[in-house]
């Protein structure tokens, strides 16, 4: 394992992008001008542009393209402005972080591993970075291996690196359970929360814990950093190695006018940068910012008593339900007081107290509970530097299953405890997390997206009245600010590929939602640590299908225009489409990719020169 970490162990996390006042103003500029032409274009859309004879395809094409700026209004609202939380001073003393305290005490801070089946070498490395947290004060740092594998060779590795172990009969709530428990049994002041491939850098604590000067801050994020991404190889390199020198020199005169040019970059679009740099950060200033788990720093005495008030809820639902259920079978208005009574207490008997929701997106879940407890005002902090390194997925079996978790830990929770209509959210809290979970349903439209332009192109019927001058001026307008806005919106973080990688999501996507709808729980699988073969082209057979349509299509309907054998295909109709299916096709082909992706072998010295020099020549 040891021989995998050495080549990346050199990288330096990216710096957060600047914040720059000029360019936050033209981005609301842009996107308050795209948004009202938005408007425009859909009230078009609706009263003038529909094809009336062909309402069975024109309607669903204009319900996505409604659904999508809904979605652009969520986003444009999550990306309206950046307000970091001002960097305090790491407190020397525990009566600095709360309220009247005359305690007078250095901080308590756990550090919990929570671990399943990892490898304990593994461990051992985020151990070895754990210890090696430094601090500018006095502090009681205890580091702990929550091992739900239940495994010797883990409570050897604990006993040997002197950090405490801790193990628990069964696996009832699996991550969520394994830290209720891991709570149960310890006492510091804060808890950080890893994953058992997390390592944290020597200053997240120091960078940190001044947060929580502020008594109501809750948890602080930090972001969550892939040091292993592929780099990938540039062109030139990547032409020498297949057709010699001279194709190389190809690729350098290519790179010169269009740019560096790169294969195998992050194949899985794997950065999380744009979630936690754009989405996550400019959460901050409506204290919407939620809780990722991993590289997270939590207050204790703000998680007891999230976990006391979900409690309290969730007994109060339960006694309301089988009351309902009971007045409905004795008509009875009322059920009997000494019957109530006798029925909380049997429903508080059965219902286990957790400090963690025992939920795929438990995180997420206590973000909700604590955001919405007004009797406290509790705020959370998302921290723009990185704090901590981990390991990426490196195939695409691994990738799926993690999107399949976040995806259906979201829509679980929009379907069955919807933060939009739960009491204590402000308005713009409910909007920033509509605004993630509007993302997860997008699916749905997504396959309309993928479908019109396909329809058209076999069949010649288009879903809009006509593709003429008035389609193009009410489109043009609307799509060009959208994409600028985006691209001064998202300065700074490469934004083309997440897009991409958004459409073909999909397949995923719908299955969360199709697992939720039917009342299925969304399983609890750890994210395997370590690359797993074999072919993964059945994961991808939704985008093949996709692109293989596509490209006939494409085809099929530019021979009937040229020849004039079949269909009634309009020039205009004809251009618009093919970049639309063109854009989709790259989409597709970028998962397909990555699905027969494989590491490349190691290269020699002088292509390791050779590349990087190359990243300097451009």
């Amino acid at each position: 394992m040891d021989n995998y970490f050495q080549k990346y162990e050199h990288r330096v996390p990216p710096e957060p992008v600047p914040h720059s006042i000029p360019r936050e103003l033209l981005y609301q500029y842009l996107a308050t001008c795209n948004l009202t032409l938005g408007v425009w274009y859909l009230w078009w859309r609706w009263t003038y542009a529909l094809n009336m004879d062909a309402l069975w395809f024109s309607l669903p094409l204009a319900f996505a393209e409604s659904c999508a700026f809904i979605g652009s209004i969520l986003f444009t609202f999550n990306l309206w402005k950046t307000k970091d939380e001002p960097k305090k001073e790491p407190p020397s003393n525990i009566n600095q972080c709360v309220k009247d305290s005359a305690e007078d005490r250095p901080l308590a801070v756990d550090v919990f591993f929570p671990s399943y089946d990892e490898e304990p070498d593994l461990v051992r490395l985020s151990i070895e970075d754990a210890q090696r947290i430094t601090y500018p004060h006095d502090i009681e740092m205890k580091i702990f291996i929550l091992d739900d594998g239940k495994r010797e060779s883990m409570k050897a590795l604990a006993e040997e690196m002197n950090v405490g172990y801790i193990t628990r009969e069964g696996n009832v709530g699996f991550k969520a359970g394994n830290l209720r428990n891991a709570m149960e049994q310890t006492y510091g002041d804060f808890v950080v929360i890893c994953d058992a491939d997390t390592r944290p850098l020597p200053t997240i604590l120091e960078n940190t814990l001044g947060y929580f000067r502020d008594p109501n801050v809750a948890w602080v994020q930090t972001p969550q950093w892939f040091f292993d991404l592929p780099e990938g190889v540039r062109l030139p390199v990547w032409l020498e190695r297949k057709f010699g020198k001279a194709a190389a020199a190809l690729g350098k005169g290519v790179e010169k006018f269009y740019g560096p040019v790169t294969f195998g970059q992050d194949p899985f679009v794997n950065d999380p940068q744009m979630f936690y740099d754009v989405i996550q950060r400019r959460r901050n200033w409506v204290n919407a910012s939620f809780c990722c788990g991993a590289g997270s720093i939590h207050r204790r005495e703000a998680v007891m008593e999230a976990a006391l008030r979900a409690y309290a809820e969730q007994i109060t639902k339960e006694q309301q339900d089988v009351e309902k259920q009971i007045r409905k079978l004795t008509k009875e208005k009322e059920v009997d007081q000494s019957i109530s009574d006798n029925l909380r207490n049997e429903i508080l008997f059965d219902t286990e107290f957790t400090p963690y929701k025992f939920h795929v997106s438990e995180d997420l879940y206590t973000s909700i509970v604590l955001h919405s407890d007004t009797e406290r005002n509790w705020r959370s902090v998302m921290h723009p530097r990185v704090e901590s390194k981990m390991l990426s997925p490196q195939d695409l079996q691994t990738w799926t299953v993690q999107r399949f978790k976040y995806s259906g830990g979201s829509i679980d929770i929009f379907m069955n405890d919807n933060p939009i209509f739960r009491k204590g959210l402000s308005f713009k809290q409910k909007l920033m997390y509509g605004a993630s979970f509007w993302s997860n349903l997008s699916a749905v439209w997504n396959i309309i997206f993928l479908a019109c332009p396909i329809i058209y192109f076999l069949t010649s019927i288009a879903p809009v009245s006509a593709y003429d001058v008035t389609f193009y001026l009410h489109f043009l307008p609307y799509i060009l600010t959208a994409e600028i806005a985006m691209m001064v919106g998202t300065w700074g973080v490469a934004g083309y590929k997440g897009k991409t990688n958004f459409l073909s999501f999909f397949p995923v996507n719908l299955r969360a939602l199709w697992t939720v709808l039917r009342g299925r729980k969304i399983s609890f699988p750890t994210t395997p640590k370590e690359r797993q073969t074999g072919n993964f082209a059945k994961l991808v057979l939704p985008q093949m299908v996709v692109f293989g349509l596509s490209l006939f299509a494409i085809f099929y309907a530019w021979v009937g225009y040229y020849t004039g054998s079949w269909g009634e295909y309009s020039g205009g109709g004809l251009v618009f489409n093919t970049f639309w299916i063109l854009n989709n096709m790259l989409a597709m082909w970028g998962m397909i990719a990555a699905a027969f992706w494989e590491p490349p072998k190691e290269e020699n010295k002088e292509e390791v020169t050779s590349t990087e020099d190359l990243k300097y020549e451009v």
